[in-house]
C-alpha cells in the first residue's frame, strides 16, 4: 500500500488499466449510437474525449522516452509509425463502406465526400455523410502532424520551455472557441488532446511526477476512480447554460487527473487491466471504425431485434468485435510491425549511455536497435458523435 515511484513509472512498458479504460469508452460510444433511451444515462457521446486525453498522454510519453533514450526524437520514425498504425485499417474500412454503398446503390454521398476522407478533413463532412464518425481521426491526424515538431524539435529536451509551449497552445485553442455557437467547435477537441500531452510532460519530469505521485497511492487512486465514475454519470446533469465546450474541457481535465490513479496498484485499476477488457481495448480502433457495418450486419443476422435497444447494442458490439479481431490480427499488428521496422532504420544508431553520448556503432549495430515499440499507443481515435 504505497504510491508508485518515479523509477517504477519509467520502467512500465504497458499500461493495462488504460487498455481497459479505452475498452469501456469504446463500448460507451457504441451504446450511445445503438443502445437507445436505456443507455442515455451513460452519456456515451462524451466518452470519446477519454480517447483524446489517452492518446495525447500515451503518444507524448512514448516520444519523451524516445528522446530520453536516444537524445532526440526522430520525426521520420514517428511519422512512419503513425502512418502504419492508423492508415492501413482506416483506408481498408473506408473502402468497405464505399463498396457496400456501391452494392446498395447509395455510393453517391460517400463519393461526394471522398476528398474529405482522403485528406483527413472529415470534420467538414455534411451531417448526413456516411462514415461520419471518422471525423475525429482527421482531428488527431492534423494534431500529430505538428505536435512532435513543436514539442520535440523546437523545444527539444527543455522541460520548462516544453511545459510553457504546451500551456500556451492550450490557451490558444481555448481562445479560439467561439463564445456563442450552436454546434461543438473543433478547438475543444485539441484542448482534450493537449491535456493528455500536458499530463505526460509533467509525469515524465521527476519533480512533476512528485506532484501527482499521491494520486498513485492505492487508497487515493480508488477514491479518484470512484469520483470519476460519479463525474461520468453526472455529465447528464450538466447545466446547458454553461455550454458543451466547458463540459468537455472539465471532463477532459478530470480524465487527466484519472490517468495517474490508473497506474496505481489500486484494486479498481487492476480490475481495468483484466484480460477481457484489454482484449477489447486493443481492438477498439477497428471496433470503432466498423461499428456502423457491424450494426448493419447485426440487423441482418438477427432481424427480430429492435433497433436502438440494449439487445441491438450488444449484438452490434459482438459482431463488431469479431470483425475488429480479424482486422487487428491481420492488418493492425502486421502493419504496426512494418512501421516499427522502418522506423528503426531511420532512428539513431543506439541509445545514449550514462554521459549522454551515443555508443560506438560496433556496440549497437543499426540492425539491432530497438526503438520504443508502439504497443502502448492507443488506436488514437474512437471519435465522438456530433451534437
Amino acid at each position: 500500500m504505497r504510491s508508485l515511484r518515479y523509477d517504477e513509472f519509467q520502467a512500465m512498458r504497458r499500461f493495462p488499466a488504460l487498455d481497459g479504460l479505452r475498452a469501456l469508452a469504446a463500448v460507451m460510444v457504441i451504446a450511445f449510437h445503438y443502445g437507445g433511451p436505456s443507455w442515455k444515462w451513460l452519456t456515451g457521446w462524451i466518452g470519446v474525449h477519454l480517447f483524446f486525453v489517452l492518446s495525447g498522454f500515451l503518444i507524448t510519453t512514448l516520444l519523451l522516452r524516445e528522446e530520453h533514450r536516444y537524445g532526440r526524437v526522430s520525426l521520420r520514425a514517428f511519422y512512419l509509425r503513425r502512418f502504419f498504425r492508423i492508415l492501413p485499417v482506416y483506408f481498408l474500412v473506408l473502402f468497405l463502406y464505399w463498396g457496400l454503398a456501391r452494392i446498395n446503390g447509395t455510393a453517391e454521398s460517400i463519393e461526394r465526400g471522398m476528398k474529405y476522407y482522403l485528406l483527413f478533413l472529415n470534420e467538414l463532412l455534411e451531417p448526413s455523410a456516411p462514415f461520419l464518425h471518422s471525423w475525429t481521426i482527421g482531428i488527431e491526424q492534423k494534431f500529430y502532424l505538428f505536435w512532435p515538431a513543436i514539442a520535440f524539435v523546437a523545444v527539444a529536451g527543455v522541460f520548462r520551455r516544453r511545459l510553457l509551449v504546451t500551456l500556451c497552445l492550450l490557451v490558444l485553442f481555448i481562445a479560439m472557441i467561439p463564445p456563442d455557437i450552436a454546434w461543438l467547435s473543433w478547438p475543444i477537441h485539441y484542448v482534450a488532446i493537449l491535456l493528455g500531452c500536458l499530463t505526460a510532460i509533467v509525469m515524465h519530469n521527476p519533480r512533476g511526477f512528485a506532484l501527482v505521485r499521491p494520486l498513485t497511492h492505492p487508497v487515493v487512486a480508488t477514491v479518484v476512480i470512484l469520483a470519476f465514475v460519479v463525474v461520468q454519470v453526472g455529465v447528464q446533469f450538466w447545466p446547458t447554460r454553461f455550454g458543451q465546450e466547458a463540459l468537455i474541457g472539465s471532463y477532459a481535465a478530470a480524465t487527466a487527473v484519472l490517468l495517474p490513479a490508473l497506474l496505481s496498484r489500486s484494486p479498481l485499476a487492476r480490475g481495468l487491466g483484466v484480460r477481457p477488457l484489454v482484449f477489447v481495448g486493443e481492438r477498439s480502433y477497428s471496433l470503432y471504425l466498423v461499428q456502423a457495418i457491424a450494426a448493419r450486419a447485426a440487423a441482418g443476422l438477427v432481424p427480430a431485434i429492435p433497433g436502438k435497444s440494449t439487445a441491438f447494442f450488444l449484438a452490434a458490439t459482438v459482431v463488431g468485435l469479431v470483425i475488429a479481431d480479424v482486422l487487428y490480427r491481420w492488418i493492425e499488428l502486421p502493419m504496426i510491425e512494418v512501421g516499427r521496422r522502418l522506423a528503426a532504420r531511420v532512428s539513431r544508431p543506439g541509445p545514449r549511455d550514462g554521459d549522454g553520448s551515443a555508443p560506438a556503432p560496433e556496440q549497437a549495430p543499426v540492425e539491432t536497435v530497438q526503438i520504443p515499440r508502439p504497443r502502448e499507443v492507443l488506436p488514437d481515435t474512437v471519435p465522438a458523435t456530433r451534437g
